[in-house]
C-alpha cells in the first residue's frame, strides 16, 4: 500500500496532501472535498495506484479555520471570497460558475453578492424576488435552482444605485451576511467588489473568510492588479486557493482558429511566479455571455455543455485546495484527540 497523501492526484494533477484520508487496512478513502461525477474515474485510478480490487469511497466536507476572534456565520462551513484587482475580468461570472460547479459535484452551496456598487448576481441567476423576512429581523436566502443566494440587488432593485460611503457599505454587507438564514452550507461563494481598497480590506477582515480565489485575464494590466489582490490576502493571512484565468483564448465561430487576444498564459505565469495554483483557464465564449446576461447559468454549467468539464475541474481543484487548509477545532474535537 502506498501513502496516498504523498501522491499527485491523477485527476486534478495536484498534490493530495490533507485533502484525503486513506485507511489502507480498511481499503477506504475519505475525500474531504466533493467529487461528484469524478468518483468512477477516481475509483479506477486509485485502485491501480493502491493495487487493490475493492476501494470504499466516502466524501466529507469539513469546516476550516478562519482568522482568530472572527465569529463564524451560522449555517456556513466555509466562505470562499472571489476577488479581482480590477473590474471587467469576469469575476461575477466566475463566481456563478464556481457555485454551480461545486453544486454539481454534490456540495450544498450559497452565493453572496458582496459587490455592493454593482450587484449583478441576481441578473446572472435569473432571480429577482425580494427575500422573505419571517421575523422582520432576518432574511431567508433566495433560492436560485438550489443555490442559496443573497444580494443587495434583491432589496434595492436591479437599476437602483447604491450611493453609499465606505462605512455604510461595510455595515450593509455585514447585515446581509449575518442576518441571512443560511442552511447547512458547505461553501458560501462571496463575490467581492473589484479592487484592493479600504472597502475590500475591511470586508475580509470582518467576515470569517476561509480562503480566496483570484480571477484575472491574461492581459498584463489585469495581471498586475491580480497581483495586488494576492498581496492583500497575503497581508491579512487568508489562503489563496488559486487563480482562474478567464478569457484565455477566443475560438472563431466561422473558421475555428484560436486566438490569444488578451495575451497568452498570463495566469499560468503568475501562478508559477507567486507559487499559487492555476485552477484552470476559461475561454472568451459567446454562450457564457448570453446565458449569464439571460439569467440561465444552468444552460451552460451542465453536464452536456462542452465548457462544463473545464468548470467542474476548476471547482474540483478549488475544493481540493480548500480541503488542505487547517480545520476548525471545537472543544469536542480537542477532547476526542485527548482521549486518543
Amino acid at each position: 500500500m502506498t501513502h496516498l497523501t504523498k501522491n499527485i492526484d491523477p485527476v486534478t494533477n495536484q498534490a493530495f496532501e490533507k485533502s484525503i484520508d486513506f485507511k489502507a487496512n480498511k481499503s477506504r478513502i475519505e475525500f474531504r472535498y466533493p467529487i461528484g461525477s469524478f468518483e468512477s474515474k477516481y475509483l479506477k485510478e486509485l485502485k491501480a495506484i493502491t493495487n487493490t480490487t475493492t476501494l470504499d469511497i466516502k466524501q466529507h466536507i469539513r469546516q476550516h479555520a478562519v482568522k482568530d476572534k472572527i465569529k463564524p456565520i451560522i449555517g456556513v462551513k466555509n466562505i470562499i471570497a472571489v476577488a479581482s484587482g480590477k473590474g471587467g475580468v469576469g469575476k461575477s461570472t466566475m463566481s456563478v460558475m464556481l457555485a454551480k460547479s461545486l453544486q454539481q459535484l454534490g456540495a450544498t452551496v450559497g452565493i453572496l453578492d458582496a459587490d455592493i456598487y454593482g450587484p449583478s448576481i441576481p441578473k446572472m441567476l435569473g432571480v429577482s424576488q425580494k427575500p422573505e423576512s419571517p421575523d422582520q429581523k432576518s432574511f431567508l436566502p433566495v433560492d436560485a435552482d438550489g443555490l442559496q443566494t443573497m444580494s443587495l440587488g434583491y432589496i434595492l432593485g436591479e437599476k437602483d444605485p447604491a450611493i453609499w460611503r465606505g462605512a455604510m457599505v461595510t455595515k450593509a454587507l455585514m447585515q446581509m451576511i449575518e442576518d441571512t438564514r443560511w442552511s447547512q452550507l458547505d461553501y458560501l461563494i462571496m463575490d467581492l467588489p473589484p479592487g484592493t481598497g479600504d472597502i475590500q480590506l475591511t470586508m475580509i477582515q470582518k467576515i470569517p473568510v476561509t480562503a480566496a480565489v483570484l480571477v484575472t485575464t491574461p492581459q498584463d494590466i489585469a495581471l498586475l492588479d491580480a497581483q495586488k489582490a494576492l498581496a492583500m490576502f497575503q497581508k491579512v493571512e487568508i489562503p489563496v486557493l488559486g487563480v482562474i484565468e478567464n478569457m484565455s483564448t477566443y475560438v472563431c465561430a466561422n473558421c475555428g482558429q484560436e486566438a490569444h487576444i488578451f495575451g497568452k498564459d498570463g495566469g499560468a505565469k503568475m501562478a508559477t511566479e507567486f507559487k499559487v495554483p492555476l485552477l484552470g483557464q476559461m475561454p472568451l465564449n459567446i454562450e457564457i455571455r448570453t446565458h449569464m446576461d439571460g439569467g440561465s447559468p444552468t444552460e451552460i454549467w451542465q453536464a452536456t455543455h462542452p465548457l462544463n468539464e473545464k468548470a467542474l475541474m476548476i471547482a474540483l481543484r478549488t475544493g481540493q485546495n480548500l480541503a488542505k487548509c487547517p480545520i476548525k477545532f471545537s472543544l469536542t474535537d480537542s477532547l476526542k484527540l485527548h482521549k486518543i
